[in-house]
């Protein structure tokens, strides 16, 4: 079966909810949801992912995906046997639904260590990076992800998955993903149970110290419910977006590299092989002196009426 990547039609759709969204904000009282320089950074990231978008189908389906399903599913007398011996998956609607299922679950590790693993939060820092939560927003992705991104997924044609089914609901994720950034968009009622909808990923865009390292569901909070991971919207409560260690820059390459550079002057500085290893793959704001905390000993030290230091 030969698939299109709904992300080849999804991009149009992209310019066009940030244009209409831009225009309705600027004549309806709003004029602050979008800053020229700040559209323009996030315009440019989203340009250079795009450019970068044919790579990441050549690695993932091309080389990753299809190797994997080549060997976990060797054909046999003309039909596809998993080694663990039952057919590999076909096209019913209800392995679709269980592939998008478990593609969800793939992106709710692979979001959850982009936080909790700090070599990879300098590569999605840059989608936090905006203080603004829009559409714009939404075309803020990083540039280094591509590399690892699709090693969180290859269990899936692993399994009997074909890598072209994979590819597509990675693709319905990312759309999905995409029309979140948005404020203007209510509570959905039933849906908020087992969604992850707009104002459960304004949680997520926070920089309040209670929303930090929350909600990193794709299309779902199922998986954040059931790893201790989600929380709902206080509306009492004023969202602050953006990151606690903000690049202060509109210059993309400041914004791709600068968690790096911190990185980099960690190591430097470290005493032993642990703490580089830590300052690299430990979570972001460890120290072996405490001089910086993790999100989780600041939420912790909150808990306690403890001073707040910065990540």
């Amino acid at each position: 079966m030969d698939l299109t990547n709904p992300l080849i039609w999804g991009t149009p759709s992209f310019i066009i909810l940030v244009l209409l969204e831009l225009a309705y904000s600027k004549t309806h009282d709003d004029k602050d949801l979008y800053e020229w320089k700040d559209l323009f950074t996030s315009s440019t990231m989203g340009l250079g992912a795009l450019i970068l978008a044919p790579l990441l189908k050549i690695i993932s389906a091309g080389a990753i995906f299809y190797l994997v399903y080549e060997i976990f599913n060797p054909e046999v007398n003309g039909v596809r046997m998993n080694i663990l011996g039952y057919q590999s998956f076909g096209w019913a609607w209800y392995i679709w639904l269980t592939c998008q299922l478990l593609d969800d679950l793939s992106y709710y590790w692979l979001h959850r260590f982009n936080h909790t693993v700090r070599f990879m939060w300098a590569a999605h820092i840059v989608h936090h990076s905006s203080n603004r939560y829009n559409f714009g927003t939404g075309l803020r992705n990083g540039w280094v992800t591509i590399i690892y991104k699709p090693l969180f997924y290859m269990w899936l044609p692993a399994l009997g998955f074909h890598p072209e089914m994979v590819i597509v609901c990675l693709g319905i994720e990312a759309l999905w993903q995409f029309q979140l950034h948005t404020k203007y968009v209510p509570r959905l009622g039933f849906l908020e149970k087992f969604m992850n909808t707009h104002k459960q990923h304004q949680v997520h865009h926070a920089k309040n110290l209670p929303y930090l390292d929350k909600n990193h569901g794709g299309y779902l909070n199922l998986f954040d419910k059931i790893f201790g991971s989600w929380k709902d919207l206080d509306d009492e409560t004023t969202i602050e977006f953006g990151v606690i260690r903000d690049p202060k820059s509109h210059n993309p390459f400041v914004v791709v590299s600068h968690e790096y550079k911190d990185i980099w002057n960690d190591v430097k500085r470290s005493k032993n092989l642990y703490e580089a290893f830590m300052y690299i793959f430990g979570e972001p704001g460890w120290s072996p002196d405490g001089s910086t905390l993790t999100v989780k000993q600041q939420q912790r030290a909150a808990k306690e009426a403890a001073p707040v230091f910065q990540r």
